[in-house]
C-alpha cells in the first residue's frame, strides 16, 4: 500500500489488518495502552475493525460511538442493584473494544488527524467524570431527599473533579512541552520515571499497591459491581456510600502523587 492518501481497500485477512493497525509502537505504548487491551482487547478488536471497515463509518465516527458506550456505562450505574452494576462493566469493556476499533479504522484508512484525537480526550474524560457522579447519586439512593443526600452527591461530584484533574496533568505536561518548543514526550518509562530519591523510593512502592489506577472507568465499574455484590449482602446504600468515602482521599493522594512524580521526572525538564 503504496499511496499517501485515504485508503478504501478492504484487508485481505485478520493477520493483514492486525500487521497494518497494530504496529509495535503501538502495541508498546507504556500508558495509551490499558491493560485490558493488553491482555485481551486487542486480540478481539481486529474482528471488530474488520466488521466497521465494510461500512462507510469513519475513524471519528467510531470515536463517536465509544463516547456514547462510555455515557451509556455512567447511565447503566444509575439503575438501582446489582443489574445496573453488571451491566455498567459490560458496557465499560465495549467501550474500551470500541477505543481499539477507533484507532485501528484510522491506520488502516490512513485518516488519523487531531480531531480524532480530541474525540478520544472527550469521550474518555467526561466517562471517567460521569461514572463517579452516577456512584454518587446511587450511593444517595432514590428518592432523593435534600440537603441530606447532597453529603454523597457532593462527594461524587468532588471525586469526579479530581479524576478529571489527574487525566488532565498528563495533557498539561503535552501542552507545556510544545509551548516551549520541546519535542514530543516518547511514551516510555525512562521518561516518565522520577529521577531518583524519596519520590523514585515511592513511585517504586506504589506498584505493590496501585491504587492510583482505580479511576480508570474499567476499574471504577467492576468497583461499582463489587460494591453491589457486598451489598447484597452488607446492604445498600451504605456499601455505595462507604465505597466513595475511601475514593475519594484515594484520588486525593493520587492526584498529589502524580503531580510530584512530574515535577521529579524529565518530563517538564528542558
Amino acid at each position: 500500500m503504496s499511496q499517501t492518501g485515504p485508503v478504501t481497500t478492504r484487508p485481505t485477512s485478520i493477520a493483514e489488518l492486525r500487521e497494518v493497525t497494530q504496529p509495535p509502537e503501538v502495541r508498546g505504548r507504556r500508558n495509551a495502552e490499558h491493560w485490558t487491551a493488553s491482555l485481551y482487547l486487542r486480540k478481539l478488536s481486529p474482528y471488530l475493525t474488520w466488521m466497521l471497515l465494510k461500512t462507510s463509518i469513519s475513524a471519528n465516527g467510531v470515536t463517536g460511538l465509544m463516547i456514547l458506550v462510555g455515557w451509556s456505562t455512567a447511565a447503566a450505574i444509575l439503575i438501582p442493584g446489582i443489574w445496573g452494576a453488571l451491566l455498567a462493566v459490560v458496557l465499560g469493556q465495549l467501550q474500551m473494544l470500541v477505543d481499539c476499533c477507533d484507532g485501528e479504522v484510522a491506520r488502516w484508512r490512513r485518516t488519523s488527524s487531531p480531531a480524532g484525537v480530541f474525540l478520544d480526550k472527550v469521550g474518555h474524560y467526561t466517562t471517567e467524570a460521569l461514572i463517579p457522579l452516577a456512584l454518587g447519586i446511587r450511593a444517595a439512593a432514590y428518592p432523593l431527599e435534600f440537603p441530606a443526600d447532597f453529603l454523597w452527591t457532593t462527594i461524587a461530584a468532588l471525586l469526579a473533579l479530581v479524576i478529571v484533574l489527574n487525566k488532565a496533568l498528563n495533557d498539561m505536561v503535552h501542552v507545556a512541552r510544545a509551548n516551549a518548543g520541546l519535542a514530543k514526550l516518547a511514551d516510555t518509562h525512562g521518561e516518565t520515571a522520577p529521577r531518583g530519591g524519596l519520590v523514585a523510593k515511592l513511585r517504586k512502592a506504589a506498584r505493590f499497591l496501585p491504587f492510583h489506577r482505580l479511576y480508570h472507568s474499567v476499574e471504577l465499574t467492576l468497583i461499582v459491581f463489587a460494591a453491589a455484590l457486598v451489598g447484597l449482602i452488607a446492604g445498600q446504600p451504605m456499601t455505595d456510600r462507604i465505597v466513595l468515602a475511601v475514593l475519594l482521599p484515594l484520588a486525593l493522594l493520587s492526584l498529589v502523587g502524580h503531580f510530584v512524580a512530574i515535577m521529579a521526572s524529565r518530563r517538564v525538564r528542558s
